[in-house]
């Protein structure tokens, strides 16, 4: 399968939203965005998205729109994040497409965060580079509480 990226196109927020609003996957990834996953408000949250991220893709699985990845914040600060499309879970696309992220993006430091119970997301980072450098609790809007996250760290 050939994994590439590419800036996000606006053809490509209906896919993206009936991605991020799967509720296995929503229940797995523990964040995102805050509130009801209508269309409306699912716009506002990509044009945040789109105004405060500095790497901002789609990923692509043979030219099929197979989920995004990003780098966004402060200077010394930045975290990447990604959302894969659960139909491409276990077959590489968020290792090969954090991967090609961070050949976009060859700043360093840059950190990750993940729900500590999501261990394929884990895997993926440690695949990548990324290692534990903190554990910390954050509230997760997809489980409605707060729960135990892994911090970590790409350092070169």
């Amino acid at each position: 399968m050939k994994i590439a990226l590419r800036a996000v196109r606006d053809s490509d927020l209906p896919v993206i939203h009936r991605q991020m609003t799967d509720p296995e996957a929503v229940r797995m990834a523990a964040f995102g965005p805050e509130g009801a996953p209508d269309r409306a408000s699912f716009a506002a949250y990509w044009q945040r998205l789109r105004d405060t991220s500095d790497v901002l893709r789609t990923v692509l699985a043979d030219g099929k729109v197979a989920g995004t990845a990003a780098v966004y914040g402060a200077a010394g600060e930045r975290e990447v994040t990604y959302w894969i499309d659960r139909a491409y879970w276990g077959r590489g696309v968020a290792t090969a497409a954090l991967r090609a992220l961070l050949a976009e993006v060859p700043e360093r430091p840059l950190y990750a965060r993940a729900a500590a119970d999501n261990a394929a997301s884990l895997r993926v980072l440690q695949k990548c580079g990324f290692r534990e450098a903190a554990r910390a609790r954050g509230f997760a809007n997809a489980r409605g509480r707060e729960i135990d996250e892994v911090v970590l760290i790409l350092e070169r």
